[in-house]
């Protein structure tokens, strides 16, 4: 109860909270309830606006109800960027628990490579993975994760270096544990804290990393879309005056990847330990 009070002190944490269930329930329920076709093309009812022939948020280029293809790029949005921010977490942690913990040349080795992909922007990876492999859901979710982990491990090597330290891992270690032990029951669950904050971090990243790749065309291919697709294919008829193409795959970007953040700063207040000890 008292995380949950600190979590709610923060208002906009609330907010993003509600916010990112409200996406959730449109992109899972909405399509039970508002069922439309995203497969055949329907050329005849193309780029109605709004309000025609009872759409919503009218069609696009190919006839395809707007706000159906908002639900349905949606799940692909937030799947892929869920998944793929999981991965990222879960491969940045260990890294950075093994790194931290073991130290010496491994630690020297194992952070030199963190830095080189660092280096290298994640997006530039992610075209040029995407112009090898035939992008699908599954595949983006692992090339996302797999150039997504990076900071995440430096992020907890820092703090296995100071939870190494600490009387209980000396005494693990004196006492016989296991190096895989003592890395999996005491230094990664000490973590938590920045693990689970970073997390929220990671997911938004990949939601915009989808975004991005669709965007410049190398997302995934039709009839399957995502919100970064949905924008792309609008950009051909901005000068048209077609603004339910652009406006709300842009804003349900905006509004999750804006939600995350403030659910990470939420987050952040709860596992503060300053906080707590004030």
């Amino acid at each position: 109860m008292n995380a949950f009070r600190r979590f709610a002190a923060n208002r906009l944490a609330l907010v993003g909270l509600v916010v990112l269930a409200v996406a959730v329930l449109f992109v899972l329920i909405g399509p039970l309830l508002y069922p439309t076709e995203q497969v055949r093309t329907a050329l005849e009812s193309a780029n109605l606006a709004p309000g025609v022939e009872g759409h919503p948020l009218g069609t696009d280029a190919l006839g395809y109800d707007v706000l159906g293809r908002l639900m349905i790029a949606g799940r692909t949005s937030l799947l892929v960027g869920i998944l793929a921010g999981i991965l990222a977490t879960v491969i940045g942690t260990m890294w950075g628990a093994i790194a931290g913990y073991v130290g010496g040349v491994v630690d020297a080795v194992m952070m030199r490579i963190v830095d080189a992909g660092i280096a290298i922007p994640a997006i530039f990876l992610l075209l040029v993975l995407s112009s090898i492999v035939q992008p699908s859901e599954w595949v983006m979710i692992l090339v996302i994760g797999l150039v997504s982990w990076l900071v995440p491990a430096r992020l907890v090597r820092a703090e296995a270096l100071s939870v190494k330290t600490r009387d209980y891992v000396v005494a693990a270690r004196a006492m016989g544990g296991s190096h895989s032990r003592i890395v999996v029951r005491h230094i990664v669950p000490n973590t938590v804290g920045t693990v689970v904050v970073n997390a929220t971090f990671q997911v938004a990243d990949a939601i915009l990393l989808v975004a991005y790749v669709s965007f410049l065309g190398m997302g995934l291919q039709p009839p399957a879309t995502d919100w970064g697709a949905m924008l792309s294919n609008g950009l051909s008829l901005i000068y048209q005056n077609a603004w339910w193409l652009i406006l709300p795959p842009g804003l349900a970007i905006v509004l999750v990847v804006c939600a995350l953040n403030f659910i990470g700063d939420g987050l952040r207040d709860v596992f503060d330990v300053k906080g707590k000890t004030a």
